[in-house]
């Protein structure tokens, strides 16, 4: 009787008035989690703009004007880290979280409440790490890649509370993994055999498998920063028979799957949107699948092309150089079956299609920056110059985040049920593109005249570009306010969404009847 009662009082609390917050801090429903990652993703990249805006403000021209070269260290510092784990990241879980159980036929994820779980303490990671920036000492001035003894012997004392926080962070990215995972291989729907299931989600598939197994590495080297500064060991400490490289090739073991976990699930959304919008299947669907395996496999044996300048002897530089370059290989095979899905497509030009184009070309850009990057002798060169900086910005930003906001714009009909307004949606993607391109391809320049990364101040020569960049980056950063009127705006009045927004082609509804996302297109392809 008494359970019956305390069962009626629950289902009470739920429904009742208090339905509001306790929705939220109590749901298990993927796409309530789903749509929390989302805004809690671009609230952090709203934070990590800002912090990004200082930097470009005070490189807008050479001299010290706004900031202390301290204080800008610990902007550069964590826009990278609030970009990474908290913008990028937790948007590709949203999507998971949302898209993956419809996709494969599921009624929600596998772990519900782990589900619950990995999302809440999120914001008290941030929150923690933000308040750093408060601390006497000020926050982490390290950057990104905090390496040792830089963040070890000579850091300021809220480094602890950044250990702290990135363990949190790593703890929430493994719950979400192992989520993701056990819901993919346990709960298809019947016929939806793997090699039935949506690019997305074998992208993710293959993304948590790499969560899981570099996620304790940073746990680990964390760690073991966190003995160093507060046990007297000396891991990273050469004074006491420890290595700062050590550092470094545990640090990028890491880090350089962690910047393939963050454009995987990329590559899957782009091919959800291509086939849409050019009326046709994808063209290779098996060789994307196993193009992605091999790029995740290749991702571990690569990080030693962040080390070429710290004297790894010549054949680990040859092997780094050849195992970087055959990356381009898989990753040429998914950009060749992305332009032939479109060849002699129907295709139509709608917002989402407009991101995932940009992707395609800006992506290859980056790309190719980076196969210029994997030459050992050429990376002496190029190394901690603005050439990186604009390599990896090109990957990340016209990669993931134009691919985040390609896919908020295709499915946000189906998420709502109502529409946004495809003018407005245009113009926030030309000022997005014309801005990202602006702000990055003027540091490709300044790389090769050499201007070295994370300094407040530079010599004359490199005014102009930066001068250039400081507005394109300035432009980006608005337009993403218009980005967030849009979205709010089509949520609360939005026209009502037609059942298939994308002419027929979306391929969202997949049912046991029409397992691929072949069968879904109502339009037929136009073949001369």
């Amino acid at each position: 009787m008494t359970t019956a009662t305390h069962d009626h009082d629950h289902d009470h609390d739920h429904h009742g008035p208090a339905k509001g917050i306790t929705r939220w801090l109590y749901t298990t429903n993927h796409k309530d989690i789903g749509t929390m990652y989302l805004w809690f993703s671009f609230a952090m990249f709203l934070l990590g703009g800002t912090f990004a805006m200082v930097i470009r403000a005070e490189l807008f021209q050479p001299g010290l004007q706004l900031v202390s070269p301290e204080f800008f260290n610990q902007m550069t510092t964590m826009h990278g880290l609030v970009m990474v784990f908290g913008a990028v990241m937790p948007a590709f879980v949203g999507l998971a979280n949302w898209m993956i159980p419809m996709m494969i036929g599921a009624p929600d994820m596998a772990l519900p409440r782990m589900n619950n779980l990995s999302f809440w303490i999120l914001p008290f990671a941030f929150a923690l790490l933000v308040s750093t920036l408060f601390m006497e000492g000020g926050g982490p001035n390290f950057g990104w890649t905090f390496y040792a003894p830089l963040s070890t012997t000579y850091a300021p004392p809220s480094t602890t509370y950044f250990i702290f926080a990135v363990h949190i962070m790593g703890a929430s990215s493994i719950m979400g993994a192992i989520n993701i995972v056990a819901t993919i291989l346990n709960m298809r729907a019947p016929g939806m055999t793997m090699m039935k299931m949506p690019l997305f989600v074998w992208t993710w598939l293959i993304t948590s498998y790499l969560l899981i197994a570099v996620m304790p590495v940073l746990a680990g080297v964390v760690t073991m920063m966190l003995f160093d500064i507060h046990f007297a060991t000396s891991f990273f400490d050469a004074a006491g028979g420890g290595s700062p490289i050590l550092f470094q090739h545990l640090f990028w073991f890491f880090g350089h799957p962690e910047v393939y976990i963050m454009i995987l699930p990329a590559f899957g959304i782009v091919s959800a949107i291509i086939p849409a919008f050019a009326r046709k299947p994808l063209f290779g669907y098996s060789s994307m699948v196993y193009a992605t395996a091999s790029i995740a496999f290749l991702s571990f044996i690569v990080w030693g092309h962040h080390m070429f300048t710290v004297g790894i002897p010549f054949l680990g530089q040859a092997f780094f150089m050849w195992s970087t370059m055959l990356i381009a290989v898989p990753t040429g095979v998914k950009v060749f079956n992305w332009v032939t899905t479109m060849f002699r497509g129907s295709m139509t030009f709608e917002t989402p299609m407009l991101f995932a184009l940009a992707f395609v070309v800006l992506f290859t850009i980056g790309g190719f920056s980076g196969l210029m990057l994997a030459v050992a002798p050429v990376d002496f060169q190029y190394h901690d110059t603005y050439f990186v900086v604009a390599h990896f910005h090109y990957v990340l930003v016209p990669g993931a985040v134009f691919s985040i906001m390609a896919a908020v714009y295709y499915w946000l009909p189906k998420w709502s049920g109502r529409m946004y307004n495809e003018t407005m949606g245009k113009v926030h993607f030309w000022l997005s593109f014309v801005g990202v391109n602006i702000l990055f391809f003027p540091q490709h320049f300044l790389g090769l005249a050499g201007m070295p990364r994370r300094i407040p101040d530079y010599a004359l020569q490199f005014t102009n570009f930066n001068m250039i960049s400081s507005v394109g980056g300035f432009l980006f950063g608005l337009s993403q306010l218009l980005f967030l009127y849009i979205v709010v705006h089509t949520v609360v009045a939005g026209k009502k969404a037609p059942a298939k927004p994308w002419d027929g082609a979306e391929g969202l509804e997949w049912t046991v009847d029409s397992p691929a996302p072949y069968h879904t297109f109502s339009t037929p392809p136009k073949i001369n």
